[in-house]
């Protein structure tokens, strides 16, 4: 069964947030069966097909490879920073949000030799800023950052600051979290050695795991470099490439296959140029209604990505963002805090199983719940 716009089946409410986010029931019913994970319909028949639909989403170029591993998201990130980079490099972070910033942290923690560059929350990364950074130190060896910052939802250049990297001769990192099946983008045009998403954003799938698309020349290199034995990186590709998609631990079965069931969901839909549309207009509607409203986005718009907005919160004295939140989820809408530490704002997000008539049904529900 298919979700039907407007109607929230055997769920109380919608969820619009970056992930996890809304699901269709088709997937939330994958997960319905038990699998073995030591037999091969399981690892030949699940695991290694979306590994290889994974390279596909990717790029088309030869020489990409692709490993599941398990955890949130930032377990990803937290796997390529500690496997990719060797003792004697060093990586530069470029941030303009709360997520930008976990990346230092997580470096910081691993003891890596470290440099940042951070700009505000509510304005774009630049290729002039990582051009200036590497220029100033020649150590630098790693760049990474973040292309679809939810903190505030804006998109940063990705192609502008791929091209800056890779023309300073850098091994690139990419967190594209929240942008990976929703964004159109081509890892092999852009040159990048690691990207990084996770099942539960705009594949549509449900949190459990993450994975990696890289470079396979690249993925060699990080053989013996792991900081963590879980989150050895080379070991887990190595594992699922020479036992024919085997998890050297105990694997997120239910979750896998829902996956699995997400990344025909999308190629049904019309891959990610049309997911990419369907989000673009969510969003786009989403603005416009709470411009009618009384509402504004704090990033511009040249710069706002289809996946999650932050608005300021009204300036009444009356208003309470929890009284706020809590009036909308008993109407069956669940939204986020803000996460921008200077402004007082909240964010919505567009991604899911969303679609027009969802982002009609939360505007009227603020309309409605609206007390200040």
């Amino acid at each position: 069964m298919w979700y039907i716009p407007g109607v929230n089946v055997n769920n109380p409410y919608l969820l619009l947030t970056p992930g996890p986010l809304s699901t269709s029931a088709t997937v939330r019913e994958a997960m319905m069966k038990d699998w073995c994970t030591w037999d091969d319909s399981y690892n030949q028949g699940v695991v290694q097909p979306i590994r290889h639909q994974l390279v596909r989403l990717a790029t088309a170029q030869p020489g990409y490879t692709s490993v599941l591993m398990q955890g949130s998201g930032t377990a990803g990130v937290e796997s390529v920073l500690g496997s990719a980079i060797p003792a004697e490099g060093k990586l530069l972070v470029l941030s303009n949000g709360a997520y930008g910033r976990r990346m230092g942290d997580i470096a910081r923690c691993l003891g890596l030799s470290l440099a940042t560059v951070d700009v505000a929350d509510t304005e774009p990364l630049s290729a002039e800023l990582l051009t200036r950074a590497l220029a100033a130190d020649p150590a630098i060896s790693h760049v990474a950052f973040v292309h679809c910052e939810t903190t505030t939802g804006i998109l940063n250049p990705l192609a502008e600051l791929c091209q800056a990297a890779k023309t300073a001769g850098k091994t690139l990192i990419v967190d594209a979290m929240s942008s990976f099946g929703g964004v159109p983008m081509d890892v092999g045009d852009l040159a990048i050695d690691f990207l990084i998403s996770s099942a539960n954003k705009c594949i549509q799938g449900v949190p459990g795991f993450c994975f990696i698309i890289a470079r396979e020349a690249s993925m060699e290199q990080c053989e013996g470099r792991a900081r963590s034995v879980s989150l050895d990186l080379f070991d887990q590709w190595q594992c699922m490439e020479q036992q024919g998609g085997k998890w050297r631990f105990t694997s997120p079965t239910h979750v896998v296959r829902a996956f699995a069931q997400a990344l025909t969901e999308l190629e049904q839909e019309g891959g990610v140029a049309a997911r990419h549309r369907r989000y673009a207009d969510n969003q786009s509607t989403l603005v416009d209604g709470m411009a009618r409203l009384g509402f504004e986005p704090l990033v511009a718009r040249d710069w706002q990505s289809p996946i999650i907005t932050v608005f300021a919160a009204p300036t009444s004295p009356d208003y309470d963002f929890k009284r706020f939140y809590t009036g909308l989820k008993e109407q069956g809408y669940v939204i986020y805090p803000g996460k921008v530490s200077a402004v007082d704002c909240f964010r919505i997000g567009t991604i899911g199983e969303v679609y027009q008539a969802d982002v009609a049904g939360l505007l009227a529900a603020i309309e409605n719940v609206i007390y200040w």
